[in-house]
């Protein structure tokens, strides 16, 4: 099997992925999972469609993370891992996609209007 990529997206942040047959490691930006997601849940976001396919040692992944916060990044890279589990073998994609992992989430901060000191927050009313 050669390399498999694939790109996910959330809130601002950008996830490349690059799969290839291995022993089940997974490196963030030349750092181990462990070192770069801290968070026990974060890690488990990440692992999802692996664990759904039982494919957690099958494949190494090698991901770019950009942009966002640590959320959205976790988020982004476990569409892309979904996305290039699919394009490995094609018939997964009924369970991910029953599951939700390759529905890219399309939520991001509302832009600021001007005149308002948030998105939808106005100041306050004064009568007088």
């Amino acid at each position: 099997m050669e390399v498999v990529n694939a790109i996910g997206r959330r809130k601002s942040a950008v996830a490349r992925v690059y799969v290839s047959e291995g022993t089940g490691k997974i490196t963030i930006n030349k750092k181990d999972i462990t070192e770069y997601f801290p968070s026990a849940i974060l890690q488990y976001v990440v692992k999802q469609p692996l664990q759904l396919l039982e494919a957690a040692e099958k494949y190494d992944i090698k991901a770019n993370l950009d942009g966002g916060g640590f959320t959205g990044q976790s988020q982004a890279l476990r569409l892309a891992i979904a996305r290039a589990l699919v394009k490995i073998n094609e018939e997964d994609k009924k369970g991910l996609r029953s599951k939700g992992f390759l529905t890219r989430d399309s939520r991001a901060v509302e832009r600021k209007k001007p005149g308002r000191p948030k998105a939808r927050r106005r100041f306050q009313f004064s009568k007088r």
